[in-house]
């Protein structure tokens, strides 16, 4: 019989309730436990999704025997802290974007597993999305000739309250790491090693960047150009272009579900590109297919992968002066 992935969500606001979601379109999976910095939170949380175990402490959860996998959701200045706390009592982690606020912090979590031999993943949902295994079917095909460039972008307006999250800096706001860091890691999958990264934002009255675009050059020779902002509602969109042609996922690039093809010499046509449950589906298949085979880290979202991408936002503040209290 398939073994059954016991997850617990660390964290119930809403990107913790999306992955619950998530979770019951999830073969061979089940949520077995919530937590939150309050008991009515977690029972809260408990009562929507049907969840046997509620406990009103992170420690609480990671503690329980009957949790396989902790998935972290809690804001991004937490992430380092509550990865840690779950590795050290002995669980895999499935740790939401950003995976930490900064390089060093990356660098203990990820020292950490590999010391105690558990799995750990970036919760990047993009990677494992049917759109993004159809883009690089197309590119491997040859079709759209030799890729030279990738361009992508992903902005929306979001609210000026000074006191949101996304303009707090002690919650690590701005729209590099809440939005920019899909565009980057994408093109990172896509294109491969970055040898050098340029950057410009405009920053808000809080001290954080609201829009920032930079442009990388890959190892391979070709070049990407990304851009965030959460002051405009930007296309959303990815294309890669090559010699031949060019193929694009549509807006919402990181959850889209097509993709079109445009060659130099025929028409274009749109691929379908459907996904389970609410998209973070795919990505909870892939962590429990990893425990099932005894795997430390995902070959499409590896360790390495992770500390280059926390390294490059990491040289992107710099350029552009966003620090965080964590810095």
């Amino acid at each position: 019989m398939t073994r059954i992935i016991r997850w617990g969500i660390l964290g119930t606001g809403r990107i913790a309730r999306d992955f619950a979601a998530g979770l019951r379109a999830t073969p061979d999976a089940v949520l077995a436990a919530v937590a939150s910095r309050s008991d009515e939170g977690a029972q809260a949380c408990a009562a929507q999704f049907d969840v046997p175990r509620a406990f009103g402490s992170y420690e609480a959860l990671v503690d329980c025997p009957d949790v396989d996998i902790v998935y972290i959701a809690t804001p991004h200045p937490m992430h380092a802290a509550n990865a840690l706390l779950a590795l050290r009592a002995g669980k895999a982690v499935l740790c939401e974007k950003p995976f930490a606020m900064n390089r060093r912090e990356a660098g203990e979590i990820v020292a950490l597993a590999r010391a105690k031999n558990l799995f750990l993943m970036e919760a990047m949902w993009t990677r494992f999305m049917p759109a993004l295994a159809e883009v690089r079917r197309i590119i491997a095909s040859g079709e759209i000739g030799t890729v030279t460039q990738l361009h992508a972008d992903f902005g929306f307006s979001a609210t000026p309250d000074p006191a949101h999250r996304v303009n707090d800096p002690a919650l690590g706001g701005g729209a590099l790491l809440d939005l920019g860091i899909y565009p980057l890691s994408i093109a990172c999958a896509l294109l491969g090693r970055v040898e050098t990264v340029q950057a410009q934002a405009i920053m808000g009255e809080t001290g954080v960047d609201l829009t920032t675009a930079f442009t990388m050059r890959h190892a391979g020779g070709t070049l990407s150009i990304c851009s965030c902002s959460l002051r405009a509602r930007a296309p959303s969109e990815l294309v890669v272009s090559g010699t031949r042609g060019s193929v694009r996922m549509h807006r919402m690039f990181h959850m889209t579900e097509s993709v079109t093809v445009d060659l130099l010499d025929g028409p274009s046509r749109t691929i379908s590109t459907p996904w389970l449950g609410n998209g973070y589906t795919h990505e909870a298949i892939a962590a429990g297919q990893c425990l099932r085979d005894g795997l430390l880290e995902h070959p499409d979202m590896t360790h390495d992968d992770t500390l280059a991408i926390m390294g490059l936002l990491d040289t992107i503040r710099r350029q552009i002066g966003l620090r965080y209290p964590s810095d």
